[in-house]
């Protein structure tokens, strides 16, 4: 069975920030954030977990952090989210 994506304006308001950023970040909305946005609640609250994790503020180290989210992407076959993670990585 294949999913497709939905153009970003016939998705929930509250996500389109989400999209904004992908679209500063990497110059273009990355086809799995369309995708996992399909189910725009649950979307919206591991984006908010993964940012609330993912902040300088946080009480995690950022190298546990990283190996958390890595070891997340492993456990679900997430390539994709391996791939960025360790793009965004070499970035900072």
């Amino acid at each position: 069975m294949r999913v497709n994506d939905k153009p970003v304006d016939q998705y929930p308001w509250y996500l389109r920030p989400f999209f904004w950023n992908q679209k500063r970040k990497y110059g273009q909305v990355l086809k799995p954030g369309l995708l996992w946005a399909r189910v725009p609640k649950l979307f919206a609250a591991v984006a908010i977990l993964y940012g609330v994790l993912d902040r300088r503020s946080s009480p995690i180290d950022p190298v546990l952090r990283s190996l958390i989210t890595v070891r997340v992407s492993q456990i679900n076959w997430c390539l994709f989210c391996i791939d960025i993670l360790r793009k965004a990585r070499m970035a900072s």
